[in-house]
């Protein structure tokens, strides 16, 4: 469906169960995913941006579609670093809506995104980065259970050549966030996380809370026996045993 809809330069929503891909004139201009921080988190977070300048580009120019060429004209972010974190968020979302599982794809035609043409990316080149990052996570670590599973750290003692990212990540490891979570909490693209949190399963250091291997539970007596010993069992047991 992507490549017959850049053929035809066709402008629009394509949506999938993890997200969408906006398109105008056949190549994507912005992308979003519920697994990804969104470009908003990306600049604020990061202090590229207030909170309030980008409130105030919605209002003033979302209406237009045209935020991006009124952040940059207004002065309130330069024009590189605008690109640099929206085609960051462009294909940190993509992955995920273009990642196997995602359903069935649907196409609103007609439909313009609010941020405008801030660099338009051709569709072949979306799909190629998207596969491109898919081989990377297998080789670091070919199980993705981590990649959407609570994460909890295991019994293995650090090693201290962790870098200060996933030292960062390792912070927020609680059997409760994901590394969508995590990734949202930290202002950070969600495939760089992945990427960390790959190695950090690869090293054994975190594992996906459902695979995490439980402790066997043994039993202080068996239903039936009493708490203290049973002598007379023990004998009957022990000349069983030598009748053998």
């Amino acid at each position: 469906m992507l490549d017959r809809l850049a053929a035809e330069k066709a402008t629009g929503s394509f949506m999938r169960e993890r997200g969408t891909l906006h398109l105008s004139d056949g190549q994507v201009i912005y992308a979003d995913s519920p697994e990804t921080p969104d470009l908003e988190a990306l600049l604020t977070a990061g202090g590229a941006l207030s909170p309030e300048n980008w409130r105030d580009a919605l209002d003033e120019a979302g209406p237009e579609q045209r935020v991006g060429r009124f952040l940059v004209d207004s002065g309130r972010l330069p024009k590189g670093a605008l690109e640099l974190c929206h085609l960051g968020a462009l294909y940190d979302a993509a992955f995920f809506v273009l990642g196997p599982g995602g359903g069935p794809a649907r196409f609103r035609y007609g439909v313009a995104h609010w941020m405008g043409a801030v660099r338009p990316v051709p569709v072949d080149a979306v799909q190629r980065e998207t596969s491109r990052r898919r081989e990377l996570l297998h080789e670091i670590w070919p199980e993705a259970e981590a990649d959407s599973e609570p994460l909890v750290r295991t019994s293995l003692p650090l090693d201290t050549n962790l870098s200060p990212r996933q030292r960062a990540i390792l912070e927020h490891v609680d059997g409760v966030r994901t590394a969508a979570d995590i990734s949202r909490v930290l202002g950070r693209p969600a495939f760089h996380t992945l990427v960390d949190v790959r190695r950090l399963a690869a090293a054994g250091i975190v594992a996906a809370a459902r695979r995490t291997p439980r402790p066997a539970t043994v039993p202080t007596r068996l239903p039936g026996i009493s708490a203290g010993p049973d002598v007379a069992l023990l004998r009957r047991l022990r000349n069983a045993l030598e009748a053998l």
